[in-house]
């Protein structure tokens, strides 16, 4: 399999998209470029890598406008790659319109299966299209916010530049 991969800055800092002839398979949104191909080989150990700027400005100006808090539900072809489980989880996450949230017992409920909120806190986890696929729109069913495994803030501006998340101003 051959991935292209390109990165450039963003408002919340370096992002990452690399796709395959597929789709999107991966976004990430990173403190630098450093060690982009590292963490690529890691995740697709037996890819081929290749940058290719011209190939994914189109992909790359798309994510940083979903950053920016525009175009938030401009489509991107995908190629999701987990468990059955997992693209379950995230295609529901799909369905989580711009400005809304849901908590994860919200989605463990919509794919039927109520018992698994730590199973779908873990495929948000595991999301490996970060942004694309809104795993940032999921909080805690108390309303906080919760956790995000990227950089430290971002699930919080991701929401506020939506307009899905009130900081608390006390």
């Amino acid at each position: 399999m051959e991935i292209k991969f390109t990165t450039g800055p963003s408002p919340l800092g370096s992002v990452l998209v690399a796709a395959t002839a597929k789709g999107v398979c991966a976004v990430s949104l990173r403190e630098s470029d450093e060690g982009t191909e590292e963490y690529l080989r890691a995740r697709f150990p037996k890819a081929e890598l290749a940058r290719d700027d011209v190939a994914l400005k189109r992909a790359l100006d798309t994510v940083r406008e979903r950053i920016a808090g525009r175009k938030l539900d401009s489509a991107l072809e995908l190629d999701l790659q987990g468990t059955d489980f997992q693209r379950e989880v995230w295609n529901q996450l799909l369905a989580i319109p711009a400005g809304s949230t849901r908590s994860y017992l919200d989605v463990a409920q919509a794919i039927n299966r109520p018992k698994a909120t730590r199973a779908v806190a873990q495929a948000c986890g595991a999301n490996p299209v970060a942004v694309v696929v809104p795993c940032h729109r999921v909080v805690m069913s108390d309303g906080s916010i919760g956790g995000y495994s990227g950089l430290p803030g971002v699930k919080k501006a991701l929401l506020v530049v939506e307009g899905g998340w009130v900081p608390d101003r006390s």
